[in-house]
């Protein structure tokens, strides 16, 4: 089978590469204070100047940019062209006050469609594949830009966006689609509905699943690739760098996502003191536009939690698969928990499905942790089987993570399902 060429930047030497994110830095600092009254005051209070970013590691001298940056100029006060030259905008969600709001320039539509045709390609997208897109339309930018990024390779989309699962798999069935574009909990869902149907996941159409928008584990790609015979690949975004495309797994190694540093420079710093780590350490993401024209990003804090390591089957960078966010880190009587690593837990018990949400409470001053998980659809939450995988799974979270859990074990179907990001953690600690 055919495949697509690569792009020569993807195999350029290091030194080549370093020489083009330098060019491209200076030119965006220069942007961002010419043209964004918002970077323009931050840069004069830190005391710097775009001309004093002589080298790539003068970028530690700037400020960082956050959520509240963005929450704070709502909602066009950060952008570097008059909206009325933005081709387009989107927004989160907002659950937790004002949306952040991004703008795309017409260069940048461009561009952010590039990335993501790369993005598919490097998780071995074929010649006149068809790409069943189930991110969600609209404001999030996981629908449009997988489906602008489908079309720029020249494949056939198919725009059904979230939800209706009944029918997600009536037409992968009927138009049997080679590619699914969703989040990894979203695809769990799909499969839970191929079973209800009386199909077998693993004989639909379907020869690679491009999973984003949330953490997911190993031990979850390993679930997914087995029940639906599929490649599982890892795409990373996030709307305040670009969106989805900004790295992407290559197929052939599976090893973590290529970052496309010829767009996107990054960093890792120490979470806590802002300082910049060498590559290998592990510490928060943070990213800095090179090409961004509406919205160029300065040194934005992601809040993900990752290492930098060399490239691979790129010669770009690789990051260590996303499992953690320091803002969904749950701190439960002085121990650091990760949704993720309850995740694996639950993934190694064969009586308990992967749907699953973490339930904080107060007893007296204490918090107490609860962990709601279904049962298989062929085990009976009542059980004796689904209650000795709740003891077993308590202790291991006591034994691995080193908190006490207590384990609701629901019927299949009992965890609200998303089409879009899975809710993992429900906080209904007073006050907090």
């Amino acid at each position: 089978m055919n495949t697509f060429p690569l792009e020569p930047i993807e195999k350029a030497g290091v030194d080549e590469l370093r020489g083009l994110q330098q060019k491209r830095l200076k030119a965006t600092l220069r942007h961002a204070y010419d043209n964004s009254p918002v970077y323009r005051a931050k840069f004069d209070a830190a005391g710097v100047h775009p001309d004093d970013c002589r080298t790539l590691a003068d970028l530690a001298k700037f400020p960082f940019t956050t959520k509240s940056d963005l929450r704070d100029s709502y909602p066009f006060g950060m952008f570097a062209v008059p909206r009325e030259q933005c081709a387009r905008i989107h927004a989160s969600s907002g659950t937790t006050g004002k949306p952040t709001v991004v703008g795309y320039t017409k260069n940048d539509i461009d561009t952010w469609a590039h990335v993501m045709a790369r993005s598919i390609r490097a998780s071995g997208a074929r010649p006149g594949d068809l790409v069943h897109v189930s991110y969600g339309y609209g404001l999030f930018t996981g629908g449009l830009g997988a489906h602008y990024g489908a079309e720029k390779l020249g494949l056939t989309v198919v725009p059904f966006g979230g939800g209706q699962t009944e029918r997600q798999v009536q037409l992968i069935n009927d138009f049997r689609p080679d590619i699914i574009m969703v989040t990894p909990s979203y695809m769990l869902a799909i499969a839970d509905e191929f079973e209800r149907q009386g199909l077998d996941p693993a004989k639909a159409s379907l020869r690679l699943g491009i999973f984003g928008a949330e953490p997911w584990t190993n031990d979850m790609r390993m679930a997914i690739q087995q029940r639906m015979n599929i490649e599982a690949v890892d795409i990373y975004g996030l709307s305040e760098v670009m969106g989805p495309g900004v790295a992407n797994e290559c197929v052939e190694t599976k090893d973590g996502p290529t970052i496309w540093e010829d767009h996107f420079y990054p960093e890792i710093i120490d979470p806590d003191t802002g300082a910049v780590l060498p590559d290998g350490e592990f510490g928060e993401l943070v990213f800095t536009s090179l090409t961004k024209e509406a919205l160029p990003i300065i040194r934005y804090r992601t809040r993900d939690l990752t290492r930098l390591l060399p490239g691979t089957a790129r010669t770009m960078r690789r990051m260590e698969k996303i499992t953690g966010r320091s803002d969904d880190m749950m701190i439960v009587r002085g121990v650091n928990v990760f949704p993720t690593q309850i995740e694996e837990l639950i993934l190694k018990r064969a009586e308990l499905a992967p749907h699953y949400l973490c339930i904080l409470t107060r007893e007296g001053p204490l918090d107490a942790l609860t962990v709601a998980v279904e049962a298989r659809h062929d085990v009976a939450q009542d059980s004796e089987q689904a209650q000795a995988a709740a003891q077993q799974l308590a202790h291991d979270i006591k034994t691995f993570i080193g908190t006490s859990a207590k384990i609701e074990v629901r019927a299949a179907g009992g965890i609200e399902r998303s089409g879009g990001k899975a809710k993992r953690v429900l906080d209904q600690r007073k006050g907090l």
